[in-house]
């Protein structure tokens, strides 16, 4: 691969205006950056590490003027395409660089957006870039601060040549919450390593209409599963010293018909018991430090305007204490779509006032605008001092105050030598895809693949005649979501190479099956409709023993994609003509092996009784295709289990499982919603048995064990593997609760634990339940728990269920809060 052909650094576009040349002697360096503060500023109490945070923050605010203290809640996004193929919603009408940079950062500035994240570049040349930007943006303003640097990392630090994870679905159908922690662990380290300093992800939206296209990036459609998976990944990324962000606050997902940006009807129920919950345990068990507000509307309230959610309940209520960002451009659309601001001036307050710290990716609203306001006196000052006040403590905790910051990152340490040093000798040595990187992808795609059917088929024969087909099976994009860097920002140069490697199924599939005879006929495209290419298709699978057809989604932003930000679907129909490529290889009569490699669930009802074996992929990154591969061959024991349940039809669904009892098929509606598979599961090339339930330590009985609506309980069942080979099993647990105040769901997920076994061995799986778990939204708006019956089902979906604990809530009515019990503990013997 030739680097030579990417971008020597960032210069361009970061510091526009700078005439360093490539390998030159850049204007500001190490020795120099702290030149505008003078002997007394160094003795300043802000700068004193002795006095705590708050101590050191109130100081600097005191000394900061009304300009300076503005310039730390907008960031700036330079070098970002302002023509119609963009990245961010409405890109193209507002990225708008400064003219002037030295002007821009004379008085500071809050943040840098997406250095690595914008266009291709070596890492060590943007490390370096990105360090003499820094020391521009210290030497301009008189307090020497320097800027917070974000970036993208949903599946993986979103920059060239790094690690491409599988996307939040498969974290999801990995039910591993500990693999997903170290994944943002190393994801935390590759961006620190370069000197990023905040991280926009994870997304915890919960999925409720699968034709929205940012399905993919949700962890699914149990608030549960994704509130645990979520909150491991916030673990990972805050050990790794990078301030996690949460989005999309709130109820993004929850948009009437699943598209972008629509008007959210979430009543106050929907929104405590379902939509909030991952936020809350992120924030209080996984230590999140940002919150980005989502571009939705909540009853006509826009979530950038919304008060009760950005302050009275994220901080009066939560206790939350960080930063709250704002998703891009959002200040703006509170005037230009949302029309709820008549200009900049008006949007800038109401998103001040409703807890918008930071103004995202660049200034238009927070910066003259909002200091116009508060001169006029329509603004009260206090409001800028406290949104200044929580990013300088956030800057504060990570050393950006100490007059000993360094500039150059961790991943390069020579100094002045290499903050100055030659290109040539800089470019190429830093790899952000190391080795245990790769190794761990791989890992979690393989834990993530769903086989969700198998009439025989799996695993494939390795002398068999396999006909490989489908626009899926070879076309190296196909493992990626569109928060990878060659879907977001890669397809905007395609003359580049990705920096990575990434086998295909159809490479995959060879490798693995080297005495099999595989041929390859694409058949169709994606979405195109052209369907000449479906004969050759026939007539390869006529010809072999079995037929594998990938079949599936593109990623992309806006319209230009399948699935993805902006790409909404009509219905659950697979896109273009897949569906008739599927048919035409079923009529043939051989066994066809469905892989799906999607972004959200597609409906198979209409094939699936005749399919030989169906597995689900969710996007599942650079090693995807060794890992379906390994499951197609048998290497891998699949162990994955559906985030999201597979509909039916395409128009019968969507709806999830969370449903109370009239949203299930009955008899008042022609409708039936029961889906094909349900969320949760998911088969195995061994077989597992669960016996031995208990409750309290005792084996079950017809009578319900009691527990006061304050007290907790432990179940337990133990899980064999009587097949032949080793495996890992996923335990469910879920809630029924027959009769409350308010309707509930007909079962939910409180609690799970992936079993690994070998072959013959037993474990047993206790699980610690707390009433606090049962808890919902009453009739007064308050969380409650109930005294009543309940039942504790374990099972292995949501529509599976294998035994039965009944217990009985005893005692008063118990309002609960955020110190509640969030979690069901597992522990496996």
């Amino acid at each position: 691969m030739d680097t030579h052909v990417l971008r020597d650094d960032l210069t361009n576009a970061t510091r526009p205006g700078n005439s360093v040349a490539p390998g030159g002697v850049g204007p500001a360096t190490v020795s120099s950056v702290r030149s505008g503060d003078s002997p007394e500023a160094a003795n300043f109490p802000w700068r004193d590490r002795n006095l705590t945070p708050q101590q050191r923050v109130a100081d600097l605010l005191s000394r900061m003027s009304l300009e300076e203290k503005a310039a730390q809640l907008y960031g700036v996004w330079v070098g970002a395409d302002a023509s119609g193929e963009g990245v961010a919603p409405h890109q193209h009408e507002l990225a708008q660089g400064p003219a002037d940079w030295d002007a821009f950062i004379a008085n500071g500035l809050g943040q840098l957006t997406r250095p690595f994240g914008t266009a291709p570049v070596d890492p060590a040349l943007g490390a370096r870039a990105l360090a003499r930007t820094q020391a521009d943006i210290i030497a301009a303003n008189r307090h020497g601060i320097p800027a917070v640097v974000h970036e993208e990392c949903l599946s993986g630090f979103m920059t060239w040549g790094a690690t491409i994870y599988p996307t939040p679905l498969c974290w999801g159908a990995s039910f591993n919450p500990e693999l997903i922690e170290r994944m943002a662990k190393q994801i935390g380290d590759a961006m620190r390593s370069v000197g990023v300093h905040q991280g926009l992800a994870p997304v915890l939206d919960v999925t409720r209409d699968y034709r929205w296209g940012r399905v993919e990036e949700t962890i699914g459609e149990d608030p549960y599963l994704v509130a645990t998976i979520g909150t491991a990944y916030v673990r990972g990324l805050e050990k790794a010293g990078i301030v996690a962000t949460l989005k999309h606050f709130v109820g993004y997902s929850a948009s009437r018909a699943g598209r972008n940006f629509g008007p959210v009807s979430a009543g106050p129920r929907e929104l405590a018991d379902v939509l909030l919950p991952p936020f809350e345990m992120a924030i209080r068990e996984g230590g999140a430090r940002s919150v980005m507000h989502s571009y939705a509307e909540i009853d006509g309230v826009p979530a950038a305007a919304n008060h009760y959610t950005l302050t009275e309940l994220l901080r009066d209520a939560w206790g939350f204490e960080g930063t709250v960002v704002a998703d891009y451009f959002g200040v703006s659309f509170l005037h230009l779509l949302h029309r709820v601001a008549a200009d900049d001036a008006s949007a800038a307050a109401l998103a001040l006032d409703a807890g918008v710290d930071v103004e995202l990716p660049t200034m238009r609203s927070y910066g003259p605008p909002l200091v116009e306001a508060v001169r006029s006196g329509e603004l009260s000052e206090e409001l800028i001092d406290r949104a200044a006040r929580r990013v300088l403590l956030q800057k504060c905790e990570l050393g950006l105050l100490d007059l000993d910051w360094q500039l150059e990152p961790a991943a390069l340490t020579d100094g002045e030598q290499w903050l100055d040093g030659d290109v040539d000798t800089t470019r190429g040595t830093l790899s952000l895809d190391p080795p245990e990187a790769r190794e761990l992808a791989q890992q979690i795609a393989e834990q993530a693949v769903v086989l969700v059917e198998n009439r025989g088929a799996l695993p494939l024969a390795d002398n068999a005649r396999i006909a490989v087909v489908g626009p899926r099976a070879d076309d190296p994009l196909a493992m990626f979501g569109c928060y990878s860097f060659p879907s977001h920002v890669g397809s905007h140069h395609p003359e580049l190479p990705w920096g990575i490697t990434v086998p295909t199924v159809l490479d995959a599939l060879r490798t693995e099956l080297p005495n099999a005879t595989v041929t390859y006929t694409q058949g169709c495209e994606v979405d195109a409709l052209d369907t000449s290419g479906i004969a050759a298709a026939v007539a390869a699978t006529s010809a072999a023993d079995v037929c594998v057809v990938a079949l599936g989604d593109r990623a992309d932003l806006f319209g230009r994609g399948t699935s993805g930000e902006g790409c909404d679907a009509l219905d659950l129909s697979l896109p273009g003509v897949q569906g008739e490529l599927l048919e035409a290889l079923l009529q043939t009569g051989k066994p066809v092996v469905a892989v799906l490699i999607s972004g959200r669930p597609y409906a198979l009802g209409e094939y699936a009784s005749r399919l030989a074996a169906v597995v689900q992929a969710f996007f599942p990154g650079e090693e995807g295709g060794t890992a379906l591969a390994g499951v197609l061959s048998g290497r891998v024991n699949p162990s994955g289990r559906l985030p999201v349940s597979l509909p039916v039809s395409a128009g019968g669904q969507p709806g999830t499982y969370l449903t109370p009892l009239l949203g299930m098929q009955s008899e008042v509606s022609s409708v039936d919603p029961t889906p094909l598979w349900a969320f949760g599961h998911g088969l195995s090339y061994t077989t597992f048995t669960w016996d031995d339930v208990r409750v309290a330590g005792a084996p079950i009985s017809e009578s319900a064990a009691e527990i006061p609506t304050d007290g907790e309980i432990e179940v337990s069942v133990t899980v064999a593997n009587v097949g032949n080979r080793a495996g890992a099993d996923v335990v469910q647990l879920y809630l029924h609760d027959p009769v409350a105040q308010v309707t509930r769901p007909e079962t939910r997920l409180i609690g799970y634990a992936r079993v690994e076994l070998e072959a013959g061995e037993r474990r047993g799986v206790t699980f610690r339940f707390s009433a606090d778990l049962a808890s919902f939204t009453g009739l007064t708006g308050e969380r409650i728990v109930e005294p009543g019956e309940l039942q504790l089902r374990f099972g292995r979906s949501s529509a599976c269920t294998e035994a039965v604990v009944r217990l009985e809530l005893t005692g008063p009515q118990r309002v609960v809060g955020f110190s509640r019990q969030l979690v069901a503990p597992a522990v496996i013997r």
